[in-house]
């Protein structure tokens, strides 16, 4: 692909300066228009050391209204962000709709300083080329626009761009030891960056190299194209939402298997509680001493006990080790991201653990049910939720998610002892009842979820709920284990 490149071509000063005039009035018209549209854009600038990319962002942005675009400089993970997935720093960083983030390096590195310097073992950075795919494509069907720029120079133009700059006093410093070692390796990083332009140049995200030889040539390139990409994000209209297939609301179900008069006796519960918080205690150490991050996944009818569960979970566990995140509508900028976004920044960093009261399946319970996403949106979600799993596991995360079910009388029942119980009345509110109307919705928005999202790296555990002790001596024991089997995968690994 980069051979492909004519890096003689060049722009006279008037060519340059009549095409950035008109240039210039278009950018700013279409940041207003994105803004308007809500649409965000990700602009990516990468390139040979040299070529230019410091020098293209500030030419690209020079008509922009500032208060609209952020721009990150991307270097190596700090000890903080090594500490989580490795995207994680990266949807940290994403614009809100309507806004343009310009990244100067970004999650490209994976396969390229990485993969050249062997930072990495191979299955690693190979495996990063599907990570970025799945991240790239979850934000465009989201409505994200990605623009990403390859500054394509020849080895020789590089050291004679070196020499200029370290006869400069002022600019000197800018040629590092690392960047000459580069130059050196420039026969290496050629091979990694046409690997990395063919898998992952997707119809969705494609890479546009750009012949950077001549600055006033790849400033008008880069200005066209990201037009042209505005332009098409701007004029493309909404898919038709494809309704979801018609199904019985009473088929057979996962759900329908639960055994929910098992129980067991107070007696037994107070022997086991204490030794499970107890265990669960020590655990809780050994993940911090090995950077095992755990996190654990709480849905459930209304009324099913999840909070009483979470107190029984947590109560014997150092508070400075784990956090319990409740999860609501979403409010203020997480409106303004993708659904996803929220989560990723919640996730725990390696040896602590999250516990989520209601998670990211939001997505396919209320707001189907609700109408709050379309078909569209909610039937995606499945495939975006495994790959955000699979993600967090193949990081080493102990991933445990639980549906505590009950049957629709035990519900009752306790929406009626709220209801007369003072302290407990603040628990029961109209939605819940509501909500309660739309139970055979929810049955199978529900059974769904199981069938879609369970699966061998992040699979379901139906709780039988109908009752509570039983319940919470069965959460307690699953997620022991889940650590314990994690713990012995280190040890052996070690």
């Amino acid at each position: 692909m980069l051979e492909t490149v004519d890096l003689k071509a060049k722009l006279s000063a008037a060519e340059y300066q009549e095409a950035m005039e008109k240039l210039d009035l278009r950018l700013g018209e279409l940041q207003r228009e994105l803004r308007n549209a809500q649409i965000p854009m990700i602009i990516l600038m990468n390139g040979w050391d040299a070529a230019g990319k410091g020098t293209a962002i500030n030419r690209l942005l020079r008509p922009l209204d500032p208060r609209g675009f952020k721009v990150h400089a991307i270097f190596a993970p700090t000890q903080e962000e090594a500490l989580r997935p490795p995207m994680w720093r990266f949807w940290r960083t994403l614009p809100a709709r309507g806004s343009i983030a310009i990244y100067d390096r970004n999650w490209y590195a994976q396969v390229l300083i990485e993969r050249v310097d062997k930072l990495v073992p191979e299955e690693e950075w190979q495996a990063a080329y599907e990570r970025i795919r799945t991240f790239e494509r979850q934000l465009t069907d989201d409505g994200t626009v990605i623009v990403k720029f390859w500054l394509h120079i020849t080895k020789k133009e590089q050291a004679k761009r070196f020499k200029k700059l370290q006869k400069d006093p002022a600019l000197a410093w800018k040629v590092t030891k690392v960047d000459l070692k580069r130059h050196k390796q420039y026969k290496e990083y050629y091979e990694a960056v046409e690997d990395m332009l063919r898998e992952t140049s997707t119809a969705n995200a494609p890479w546009t190299v750009v012949p950077a030889h001549d600055r006033r040539l790849a400033q008008v390139t880069i200005a066209e194209t990201v037009v042209a990409a505005a332009e098409t994000a701007l004029a493309r209209k909404p898919a038709k939402a494809t309704p979801p297939p018609k199904r019985s609301t009473r088929r057979v179900s996962p759900l329908d298997r639960v055994d929910l008069s098992l129980s067991v006796s107070r007696e037994e519960y107070d022997k086991r509680l204490p030794e499970l918080q107890d265990e669960l205690r020590r655990l809780e150490h050994l993940c911090y001493l090995n950077r095992i991050p755990t996190v654990v996944v709480y849905e459930g009818w209304d009324a099913a006990g999840k909070g009483g569960n979470i107190r029984r979970l947590t109560c014997e566990l150092d508070p400075r080790g784990y956090e319990v995140i409740p999860i609501g509508p979403p409010q203020g900028d997480e409106k303004t991201h993708h659904y996803l976004w929220r989560f990723w920044k919640a996730l725990p960093k390696a040896g602590h653990i999250a516990i989520f009261d209601r998670s990211w399946y939001g997505r396919v319970l209320v707001e189907r049910i609700e109408g709050f996403a379309t078909p569209a949106e909610w039937q995606r979600a499945y495939r975006e939720i495994n790959e955000f799993e699979q993600q967090m596991v193949e990081f080493g995360t102990v991933l445990v998610k639980f549906w505590i079910h009950i049957s629709p009388e035990e519900q009752l029942a306790r929406f009626k002892s709220r209801e007369e119980t003072p302290e407990k009345r603040w628990k029961i509110t109209e939605e819940d009842w509501r909500n309660r109307k739309k139970w055979d919705e929810y049955w199978v928005a529900v059974s769904d979820m199981i069938e879609q999202t369970s699966t061998l790296h992040a699979p379901w555990t139906i709780v039988e709920g109908n009752d509570k002790l039983h319940a919470r001596l069965k959460t307690l024991q699953v997620v022991t284990d889940a650590i314990k089997n994690r713990i012995k995968q280190v040890e052996k690994e070690k």
